[in-house]
This record gives C-alpha cells, structure tokens and sequence, in this order.
C-alpha cells in the first residue's frame, strides 16, 4: 500500500480489526521508510445487481429511482414516510432474493411486484404507478384497470 505521506510502497500492518458485521477490516499500517502512521480499509468487492430492461440492457439497481418511483405514485396520500420505506426495504429485500443467484432482475418482475405490494396499500396509489409502468394509451384502459381493482374488492366481501 503506498504511503500517503511520502509514496513508498514498503509498509507494515501493525493492527488488523475486523468491523461491524465482519463485512470489512481495517488496518492500522506503519511506512518502514518515513515511520508514518495510517490506515486502510478492506471490503468485499460485490458484482452489482443489475435490473434487465425491456430492451436487453442492464443498469445497476438504483434503490433511489425505486424510491422516486414510489414516492411519486403515493403523493398526497395519506401513507406515513415509515410505511413508504418500510414497503421499499421489503421490495429491495425480496428482489435481492429473488436475484441471489445471477445477481439481476428483470424490471417486468421488479415492476410486478411494486404493483403488487401498492394494491395491498393504496389502490390510488396502485392506479397511478400502473398507469405509468404499463403505458396506458387511453381512458379505456384506465377504466379497466379500475374494474379490475372494483371486482377484486366485491370479490372479498
């Protein structure tokens, strides 16, 4: 590692801790050559988890566009801040899931599964992220979308 103080690359490792949940270790190194003092940190270096597009492409899953997509569908509604994080740290937790093994999701499923978890809590909500992740064309298909949420709530009566 070089120095930061004079650039040699000769140092030794006086002290190793490993922090937190065992995801890093820091290191307290010496330059042999100056006799200065600092330290460093080793992480894991993850591959990215990649969301597929419609297209073929992959981008690295942004929790922050989730968050803008979200938040966007449950404006004006009456939806604590707590229940909207806690909905996208459970979507961000079963998508990581989902993906464990190839690291990437596709974002049909990713958007599947928004859907699904607004339906549970705000149909307001649930109406307008669908009416932007599906494209609706016209008033048609809006109406659709509403009758199916009107026949799943006769349903359970």
């Amino acid at each position: 590692m070089r120095c930061p103080y004079c650039g040699s690359l000769d140092d030794k490792v006086i002290e190793s801790r490993t922090l937190g949940t065992g995801e890093s270790i820091r290191r307290r190194r010496e330059c042999i050559s100056c006799g200065y003092r600092f330290t460093s940190y080793e992480r894991i270096e993850e591959k990215p988890f990649m969301v597929v597009k419609r297209d073929g492409r992959r981008q690295p899953f942004d929790r922050a566009k989730l968050e803008k997509g979200i938040a966007r569908a449950l404006e004006k509604r009456p939806v604590s801040a707590t229940m909207t994080d806690n909905l996208i740290s459970e979507i961000e937790d079963i998508i990581f899931i989902r993906g464990r093994t190839t690291r990437e999701i596709p974002t049909e499923e990713l958007g599947d599964l928004v859907l699904e978890k607004l339906h549970g809590l705000d149909k307001v909500a649930y109406i307008r992220f669908a009416s932007v992740y599906r494209h609706f064309e016209n008033l048609d298909e809006f109406i659709t979308e509403v009758n199916k949420i009107e026949s799943v709530k006769d349903n359970a009566e």
